[in-house]
Formats: structure tokens, sequence, C-alpha cells
């Protein structure tokens, strides 16, 4: 138990029964010493990185998807994702701020030591099966940008994601890096949006919830790849790593889950949107993102492709950074050999998780179709576990104090998680032909 939990004092009013004297302090503290604005932006950094993680080549393939199949429609889908994603990562970045050591680490003292090394391995073969789209994803989109062949590309992005993982406290290195280029994704994905000329009255009426027929599949897709529960639940390491207390979380929550989880979000549904305002004046179809931006550049001309290009790879470059770490990071916990990103066991288990992608992209040159499947099924069988297990925690009284879950936070982690379990049974069976 954290040193800010043995002395208490009855404090009425807060519903939650005991108060701790040091968090009353803390709070009053924070109330008093007002966060200029270059101090509150020092706390942006962990709910990025698990936007960038979430916010990959899967996540832009099913945006396209549902821009090119069915317009402006499916739009509602990325809002109320991304909502659900807030509590869940909320829930986290509070798990991270009162969890002596690490999030699993509680875990096994909480709930029992299989229960935690189950997640890091659970999270870790994710991360694997994930590697590959990420390795693919970043060499085609330099590809798109620079010609030359896409395996060249995806050999050089592994090698740097690989030199960042060797450099010291390399954690305050990839948030930094992951934050410039989430910066950069959102402007590509801006201006893109605006240069395709979009109906904005359809777009405002795609935020009304409809399920048009033939689209519950991508609906579920839509789902499980904006409401990433891997990425949620590593929000908590980035939280610790920062060394976050109780007086940041109120400053914490405003500059950087909010926004580093909405992000992405916004990014997903510009996506849909250029997809459909692109193709409603073409008339043409477009399954994958390589062939979005080619239909782009007639449109808006070369530059308007190559602007859609680079947020296509920031995409794939960053979810490669965030993935290898987070796998690693994860599954040296679970084993009981580091919570941190800079140890050894962490590093050498991200490199192995680059070193499949890259492997298995160089073996099998066609797209790794089968691959991507055995990464959802993963994420069936393990999002709900993880899910849980967040919700679980964040209610620990002992392990909480005052940042213990509050009814209306329970409520939608609950919607969360019924929505993640109700993903799960609708792609077993569809996997199974049911």
């Amino acid at each position: 138990m954290s040193n800010d939990t043995r002395h208490t004092s009855t404090t009425p009013g807060t519903g939650y029964g005991r108060v701790s004297t040091e968090t009353m302090k803390s709070i009053v503290n924070s109330h008093r010493t007002r966060r200029s604005f270059w101090q509150q932006l020092a706390l942006i950094g962990p709910a990025f990185v698990a936007g960038a993680w979430q916010f990959g080549p899967g996540n832009l393939t099913t945006a396209v998807q549902a821009g090119s199949g069915y317009q402006y429609t499916l739009i509602w889908v990325i809002v109320v994702s991304t909502i659900l994603m807030i509590f869940l990562t909320d829930m986290s970045v509070r798990l991270g701020i009162r969890s002596p050591l690490s999030l699993i680490s509680s875990i096994k003292e909480h709930l029992g030591t299989w229960v935690g090394v189950a997640a890091g391995i659970g999270v870790f073969l994710i991360t694997l099966c994930f590697s590959v789209g990420n390795a693919v994803g970043s060499g085609l989109g330099l590809s798109m940008l620079f010609g030359g062949s896409p395996i060249m590309w995806t050999i050089i992005c592994t090698v740097a994601v690989a030199g960042l993982l060797l450099l010291r406290n390399v954690y305050r290195v990839i948030e930094k890096v992951l934050v410039v280029i989430v910066a950069l994704m959102a402007v590509a994905f801006i201006a893109s949006a605006f240069i395709s000329h979009p109906d904005w009255a359809a777009v405002g009426v795609g935020l009304l919830p409809s399920i048009p027929d033939g689209a519950w599949l991508l609906i579920v897709a839509l789902v499980g790849t904006n409401f990433s529960i891997n990425a949620a639940f590593y929000t908590a390491y980035g939280t610790k790593e920062r060394g976050r207390t109780e007086a940041d979380y109120r400053d914490v929550t405003i500059v950087d889950t909010v926004p580093g989880i909405v992000a992405p979000g916004v990014m997903t549904a510009l996506v849909i949107v250029v997809a459909a305002s692109v193709l409603g004046k073409t008339g043409e179809t477009a399954p994958t993102i390589v062939a979005l931006a080619g239909i782009f550049e007639p449109l808006a001309g070369p530059v308007g492709s190559t602007i859609f290009a680079l947020g296509f790879f920031g995409a794939a470059f960053s979810s490669m950074i965030a993935n290898a770490t987070a796998g690693g990071t994860m599954l040296s916990d679970g084993l009981g050999r580091g919570a941190s990103s800079s140890s050894r066991t962490a590093k050498t288990v991200s490199g192995a998780i680059l070193a499949f992608g890259v492997a298995i992209t160089v073996i099998f040159q066609s797209s790794p179709v089968q691959l991507i499947v055995i990464a959802q099924a993963l994420t069936v069988l393990v999002a709900p576990v993880l899910a849980l297990l967040i919700i679980v925690m964040a209610n620990r009284r002992s392990l909480m104090g005052d940042l213990r879950n509050r009814w209306w936070q329970n409520l939608a982690g609950g919607i969360g998680l019924v929505a993640v379990l109700a993903l799960s049974v609708r792609l077993v069976t569809s996997l199974l032909g049911i």
C-alpha cells in the first residue's frame, strides 16, 4: 500500500468514507498553485502514446472501408467508442498513479500471481501479431511518399525503431517522438478533410446512430480498432514512468487523457470523411489506403495525395513504436523482470516483437491476411479480460483510496465491458460461421 493511505481522518461529504490527509493537502495545494500553460504542456504524454498505438493501419483500413461503403453514416461509431475509450483510459491513469510498482504487480498482489502473468502474456501475443501490420504499413507509407520497395522501407523503419529502444530513459524519448507524430498526423488528416470538400451537413447527420444494411460486421471492426483496451491498459505504465501524483490528476485529465484519446478518434472520423467525400466525387471504390490515396490525387493533386500518405505513414510508424514498447514492458512485468520500458528484459522483448514483424513481412511479401485474423482473434480473447481487470482494480478501495471509481465511472466502464463482450461473441460466431 502506498504511503499516502497510512494516515487517514474521517472527512464527511465525499461518499467514500475516509479521505487521506495527504490527499486533502495535495488537493488544496493543487488549487492554490495553478500550473502555467507550459507546465501543463509538460504533463502531455501517456495518453498520446496510447492513442498512437490505437491509431494504426488496421484502424485506418476499417475507416476507409466505412467511408467507401457507407459514406458518412458510421461516424457515430467512432464518437461512441472514443467516449468509452476515455473512461477506460482514465481508470488506467488513476491506477498508474495509485499502484505502488505497476498495474500488473498490483493485479498479482490483489487478484493472484497467475492473473497478472496471464495479462502480460496476453498483451504480448496481441502486440506480436500487430507488429506485422505495423511493419507492412510503415514500409508502405514511405513507399507511397518516396517510391521504392515497401520491404526496403519496412526494414529501415524497423531499424529506426530499434535504435530508439536502445536509448536510455527510452519511454521519455518515445513519448516525445509520438506526441510530435500525432500532431503531424492531425495536421495531415485535417488538411486532407478540407481539401476533399466534404458535405458537412451529411457529416453532421452521420453523428446520429444508425445501422445500414450489411454494416454490422464493419461496426464491430470499427469498435474493435477504436476502443483499444490494450492501449488503455498500457496507459497505467506511462503514467507510472512519468511519476504522476494525485495532485497532477486533474491537469493530466484535461491536457493528456482527454485530448490524447480524442485525437485518434477525430483522425479516424476524418479518414471516413475523406473516403466518403473523395469517393462521392469520383464514383470509384477504394478498399485500401493505397487505393484511396490514388483516387485522392486527381481530386486534390499530388500535394493532397502526399499529405494523406504522410498521415498514413505516421499512423503506422507511431503504432510500431508504441506496440513494441508496450508489449516488451508488460511481458517483462508479467514475468517479474521489471515494469519499466528501460529494463533489459523489456528492451529484449520489444526487439523480438520488431524482429517478428519484419521477418514475417519479408518471408510472406503478400498481404498477411491470416496474421491479421489471428491478431483479431487474440483481441477477442484478451480485450474483455483486460477491461474487466481495469474496472475491478479501479474499484479496490485499499489500492485506490480517493481515486476509486465513482458510480458513473463504473456505469461507463460497464457499458464498455458489455460492448467488448458483444464484440467478442459477434466475431467468434462470425469466424465459426454461426
